[in-house]
């Protein structure tokens, strides 16, 4: 009994799945359609789009990995708010001395690149 309903819901998601693709496919092909249409305007297409996807994304979060997709997207949000995120000044502090050490390092690599430079020169007589 329970493999026929786990085996039903698989058939219904992949039916919503298949009707979501479809609507992207249909937004995607009409507003190509009708890019050069002088009756259907910009905003109009743009907006016939976002409805469209808006409706392709609702049926998608109603199958079973778009309710697991919602979950971790609400999950993560969760876990963003409790970052201790950086004052301005502590990411000022941070920014210069990144920028210090990539002048060092710059600096040490063009130092170090004349000297080879020089010692290939040497070797090869030019």
């Amino acid at each position: 009994m329970t493999t026929n309903t786990e085996n039903q819901g698989n058939s219904l998601d992949i039916v919503k799945w298949v009707i979501a693709i479809l609507l992207v496919v249909v937004a995607i092909v009409g507003n190509q359609m009708y890019n050069n249409s002088e009756i259907i305007t910009l905003p109009i297409r743009a907006a016939g789009v976002v409805v469209v996807f808006a409706i392709a994304g609702f049926i998608a979060l109603q199958t079973v990995k778009g309710k697991q997709a919602l979950a971790f997207a609400r999950e993560s949000q969760i876990e963003v708010r409790k970052v201790v995120w950086p004052t301005r000044q502590e990411a000022l502090n941070t920014t210069f001395i990144v920028l210090a050490a990539t002048g060092i390092l710059a600096l040490i690599l063009w130092g170090l690149d004349a000297v080879l430079l020089r010692i290939v020169n040497f070797i090869t007589g030019v």
